[in-house]
């Protein structure tokens, strides 16, 4: 029996059915090769021919004309090479990651950088912004400080002594990358010594040591819109560390976080207090203060009002941060039991409770008629 006969179906291999998308495929392989890849299975040779058998199978099915001639005439439709046009499997011309890149990006970390003097962008940088309950509901501007390398003056940013210059790595010879053999394929990794420049400083300068940039802070001022709630994050376009070698530099993201407030919740663009008023203005009806973001507004409490209930105070919530409306102020009312009463009050209140009759409790006499249905007494 031929080698080629006692090989396991393609789509066997990658788990998957043969009415498979592009994009099944790819994603059972990259599970099939972050399972059994070499790296993570040292010395497994079970794993390593696994991997090797997985990597075979995406070949052929992730290329739509090798796909057809495998569906129609099986192994022998695809020449006895599945790696047809890659160099040969064993013999891979470069490292892994330039024939499966995007999926090999994850197992290596990400795509290898660039090689001479790479032009990087800067790293992004975040600041934690605390505002008040208030700012964050009608938006403030703050100033804040951010500790920020900044070009190093004395060398304009290129790390060396004035006159002196750059020489090639000596860890990867200039390439900017680092290559081993791990199996039957190479592998590639950016220079840890250059970080993938491929050129290193030959002479320092002394200001930044040979880094092209120095410590510094900066202040910027931010201006927070209306609206924003804890978790909200803003962008500033360029105001994070300065790239490499004229390389752009990052954002900075504003994370905003508000103080909590000793009246106010807020759920999304809604705000909700709690107004305790006494039992008989609950009982006889009242016109009573309620505190909003804007300062006091007089609110009806009608007769009879029982505790729990909730008025809506329209247009006295916060902002949309989209710029369109604004939410709702929900005033839940409590009603208050009056203690430390004097003799007079006491004796005023039994007067009142002996002339009181179920209809003038209309919830008490509902929650014992049930009891009464329930039980029968």
């Amino acid at each position: 029996m031929s080698g080629q006969a006692q090989k396991r179906d393609y789509y066997e291999v990658l788990g998957v059915g043969k009415q498979a998308t592009g994009d099944e495929i790819k994603s059972a392989y990259r599970k099939a090769a972050l399972k059994f890849h070499p790296d993570r299975n040292p010395g497994d040779k079970d794993s390593e021919e696994k991997f090797k058998e997985a990597s075979e199978a995406y070949a052929v099915l992730s290329d739509q004309e090798r796909r057809g001639r495998y569906d129609q005439f099986g192994h022998s439709g695809i020449n006895g090479n599945p790696f047809e046009g890659f160099g040969g499997f064993g013999g891979f011309s470069g490292s892994i990651n330039d024939i499966f890149g995007d999926i090999f990006g994850e197992i290596f970390g990400g795509a290898r950088r660039g090689g001479r003097s790479a032009v990087n962008r800067g790293s992004d940088l975040r600041y934690n912004l605390e505002v008040a309950f208030e700012e964050a509901a009608f938006g403030t501007e703050a100033q804040v400080k951010i500790p920020r390398p900044k070009r190093c003056d004395d060398c304009q940013g290129s790390g060396s002594k004035k006159g002196a210059g750059t020489r090639p790595c000596p860890g990867c010879g200039g390439t900017g990358e680092m290559r081993f053999t791990q199996g039957f394929f190479t592998i590639a990794r950016t220079c840890s010594h250059c970080n993938g420049a491929g050129r290193i400083v030959s002479d320092p300068c002394n200001s930044c040591k040979g880094r092209g940039k120095v410590d510094a802070e900066a202040t910027l001022t931010v201006k927070i819109p209306a609206g924003v709630d804890t978790g909200t994050r803003l962008r500033l376009n360029g105001e994070g560390e300065p790239g490499e070698n004229g390389g752009p530099a990052g954002d900075l993201y504003v994370v905003v976080h508000v103080r909590e407030h000793p009246i106010f919740q807020r759920e999304e663009s809604e705000i909700f207090c709690e107004v305790p008023i006494s039992f008989t203005d609950a009982a006889l009806g009242a016109t009573v203060e309620v505190p909003t973001l804007e300062g006091k507004v007089k609110t009806k409490v009608p007769a009879g009002t029982q505790s729990g209930k909730v008025i809506r105070l329209k247009g006295h919530g916060v902002p949309s941060l989209n710029g369109y409306g604004r939410g709702d102020q929900h005033v839940r009312i409590v009603v208050e039991t009056p203690t430390n009463l004097s003799r007079e009050q006491k004796r005023l209140l039994e007067e009142f409770a002996a002339a009181s009759n179920p209809d003038t409790h209309p919830q008490g006499k509902d929650f014992w008629a049930k009891v009464k249905q329930l039980f029968g007494s």
